[in-house]
């Protein structure tokens, strides 16, 4: 996965805790003069005539605070949000919350990085075909892609602007000064007051105070999106081959929000504020945290206001997989993209002592292990592990392989086993080769299976599975003088069965909002080559003196660019389309069974993967042109939803900026009334025997004028579903016909707490149009 960068959950738990008890009172202790970054909801129709700006108002209010007052404002919000983001002490902010025009205070989250072939794998083929969505699109001309992530090296091939037209004329964004932008990067700009307030001054012997990518993914989730055709492209001699974003002729406007210590929430609102205020048509967003309730996640709200202006926002589903409950990004009005594998690997197979051949993977090319020679081989863990080192011996220490953990004397000239887990797999491979390992090999725990990510080590080094780890460990503990190598093999294409839903990929129930299905779809997310910064190897380690032009490397941070790029290269066929309706053509066609013709498998357990793993399924980009009808939906339904999830109208309005009349909103319905392209219903057994509930769903016809869509119903397990009618006559492209669905379940024997769920699916289809939503029931025991 990418390299995640960490974030606290103390601070915000205790936010949290104080602005839902408002009677609680706010410390009195030297504690009320630590300082934390909240961002301020304001009435922005409320500014006095005396203030010439909002900004200006904003200052005033903070000076009012206090006459010793150090606050001042960070940022100003007035896109996507009305208000202010500012660093208060706890008395300070309990002031200021006592103010009329203040809406609310939202404690800033700190939010971590969810972090070719992958183009022709989606069947977007490099020629101009009559009829396809590249063709259709023209690669996404004139399409504005905002990329918010830890900025971009410009000068790699991929951002290049050869044969690219002038700069869309409706365009109003800006380049840093003296940054290297052309007609192919038209924005570039970084926010760093949050991070700053937080951390103090920034140390520029590790970063660039500008949109220069000192990290690597950015610049990496900026080319999956819409990077150029470069030809020869490889990391390292793998995956030799044309590189391509989705979206090849769209421009970038890149925002750098993350930095060395995370990715805060006042400047990642900011980003999103610039972004839609600048006119980008698309906002990616591979960063995420922890899931609160919609009026509490500045995400959340700032994509609500992103759609409301008719920008389409993808957003990674985490790297929490395969557990449930760990999908992030889970606002409705949100894509939520979780990651697959392609038809494509690197293997790189331990071939032990005994005989016996363990399959692994690695992207390692370098100094290797002598052929045909077999090395001796340690575990890590055993006796203390390694022992010795800056832990003192600790076993467990040493079977990570941490820092200062092993002892030389023990690993030097050995291949060593390291558990994974704690610090990142290529730390662990660096910890090996200072000791003076000649080789190591990561062995999967119990919790991440048998999914597998390829890394560019710094020493020869294969990552195996949980099962396998077990067989080595056994060999090692059982044989006296255990010995092995590692086989490196290269590129291997059309591997089968793909996709496969990839390990780490975050898994719903929606923790939030149940009703409704996340992830929504899953794309490309494993061992994805694109391009890279020139300020760090391919490892990311400081120490990798290596340089490359691109670089392989996994996570839903990876998959959800690829859906960027997909929405322009949707906006771009067919402009009249809304946010919803890219959404909904990415949902209804996407596909279920893999190469094999069975339903995709879980990498990390080679099971049968479920609609809680994947959403409505892995995107078909072909045939989301045409996907002959559409969910949509308009401010005015969500903020139903929201009424219907028995939000206040104070925190509604934090999202919209607008009153709500959730009268209506309650009559018409409940939350899974959402006209969503899934369908997600959750009963609460209670003793009862039957439980029943129904949905209202509206679709658009975006096909033929005169078609007749037929519906096709496959119940979940246990359950009488229906549909009224049972078929959609249209008359026109553009008219909007209504249908009803109704689940009936009966109760099943579960134990207090528990819940099971079952899925089936809605079909309607014209003859040519499939449009398909997947239906689950799920079945909860309360306490």
């Amino acid at each position: 996965m990418a390299n995640s960068l960490s974030y606290h959950l103390l601070p915000l738990i205790l936010s949290l805790f104080l602005l839902l008890n408002p009677t609680t009172s706010f410390p009195t202790t030297t504690a009320k003069l630590e300082r934390r970054t909240f961002i301020i909801r304001v009435n922005h129709h409320a500014k006095p005539a005396v203030f010439s700006t909002h900004h200006h108002w904003y200052e005033s209010t903070l000076q009012s605070l206090s006459p010793t007052s150090s606050a001042s404002v960070l940022h100003t919000y007035d896109t996507v949000f009305h208000g202010f983001s500012a660093q208060l002490s706890n008395t300070e902010a309990q002031q200021l919350s006592s103010h009329p025009h203040i809406l609310s205070l939202i404690p800033e989250q700190v939010r971590a990085l969810h972090t070719t072939r992958s183009p022709q794998f989606l069947g977007l083929k490099t020629s101009d075909t009559a009829g396809s969505l590249l063709k259709e699109s023209d690669f996404g001309s004139d399409l504005v892609i905002g990329v918010i992530d830890t900025g971009i090296w410009p000068e790699r091939e991929s951002f290049n602007d050869r044969g690219l037209g002038p700069v869309p004329s409706k365009w109003k964004g800006q380049c840093h000064d003296h940054f290297p932008c052309n007609r192919k990067l038209i924005g570039a700009r970084y926010f760093c007051e949050g991070y700053e307030a937080t951390n103090g001054r920034m140390n520029l012997s590790t970063e660039y105070k500008s949109p220069r990518d000192s990290d690597g993914h950015g610049t990496h989730t900026a080319s999956i999106a819409a990077g150029r055709y470069v030809f020869p492209a490889s990391t390292l001699g793998y995956a030799k081959g044309m590189a391509a974003g989705m979206a090849p002729k769209a421009r970038l406007a890149v925002y750098k929000v993350c930095w060395d210590s995370g990715c805060y929430d006042s400047d990642i609102l900011k980003a999103f504020d610039a972004a839609v205020a600048d006119g980008v048509d698309v906002i990616s967003l591979s960063v995420g945290g922890v899931v609160v309730p919609y009026y509490l996640d500045s995400i959340a709200i700032a994509a609500y206001g992103a759609a409301e202006k008719g920008v389409f926002v993808s957003a990674s589903a985490g790297n929490g997989g395969p557990g449930g409950l760990s999908v992030t990004n889970v606002a409705p009005w949100v894509t939520t993209v979780g990651a697959g594998s392609i038809d494509r690997d690197f293997p790189a197979d331990v071939s032990l002592g005994n005989g016996k051949t363990i399959p692994g993977v690695s992207v390692y090319s370098g100094p290797g292990l002598r052929p045909g020679k077999l090395y001796p081989i340690v575990y890590a863990g055993n006796n203390g592990g390694a022992g010795g080192g800056g832990d003192g011996g600790d076993g467990y220490s040493a079977s990570l392989c941490l820092e200062g953990s092993l002892d030389p004397k023990t690993v030097k000239g050995k291949i060593v086993l390291c558990d994974r887990g704690i610090n990142s797999r290529v730390a662990k491979g660096e910890v090996v080769k200072k000791a003076g390992g000649v080789g190591m090999i990561i062995a999967n725990g119990v919790f991440d299976g048998e999914g597998l990510v390829a890394d560019c080590h710094v020493l020869p080094a294969t990552a195996v599975g949980s099962s396998n780890g077990d067989v080595i460990r056994s060999y090692v503990a059982h044989s006296p003088n255990p010995t092995a190598t590692i086989v490196f093999k290269g590129t291997r294409l059309e591997v089968r069965p793909a996709p496969l839903v990839a390990a780490f990929s975050a898994r719903g129930p929606n923790p939030e909002t149940p009703e409704i299905l996340k992830p929504d779809v899953i794309a490309p997310g494993l061992n994805i080559l694109a391009s890279w910064t020139e300020r760090l190897g391919p490892s990311g380690l400081a120490s990798d003196s290596r340089r490359t032009e691109f670089n392989i490397i996994s996570g839903t941070s990876m998959a959800c660019p690829h859906v960027s790029g997909l929405g322009a290269l949707l906006k771009a066929a067919h402009p009249e389309w809304s946010p919803a309706a890219i959404r909904s053509a990415l949902m209804t066609t996407a596909y279920t069974v893999d190469t094999e013709g069975n339903t995709m498998r879980d990498e990390s357990t080679g099971n049968l993967s479920t609609v809680m793993d994947f959403g409505s399924g892995h995107v078909h980009p072909q045939k989301a042109m045409d996907p002959g009808l559409v969910y949509d939906l308009t401010p005015y339904d969500y903020i139903d939803f929201l009424c219907n999830s028995n939000y206040s109208i104070n925190n509604i309005e934090i999202i919209t900026r607008k009153k709500a009349d959730c009268k209506g909103a309650k009559r018409a319905g409940h939350v899974g009334n959402l006209n969503y392209p899934s369908f997600s219903a959750v009963f609460q057994q209670y003793g009862r025997h039957k439980m029943s509930t129904h949905f209202i769903r509206t679709v658009t016809n975006v096909g033929d004028p005169n078609s007749i869509y037929k519906v096709t119903v496959h119940p979940p397990t246990g359950t009488l579903v229906t549909v009224e009618p049972k078929q959609l006559v249209f008359r026109r492209v553009g008219q909007k016909l209504n249908f009803l669905v109704r689940v009936e379940a009966e109760a099943v024997k579960l134990s207090a707490g528990s819940s099971s769920t079952r899925s089936g699916s809605i079909i309607w289809s014209d003859g040519k149009h499939t449009v398909t939503g997947p239906l689950v029931v799920t079945m909860q025991q309360p306490l």
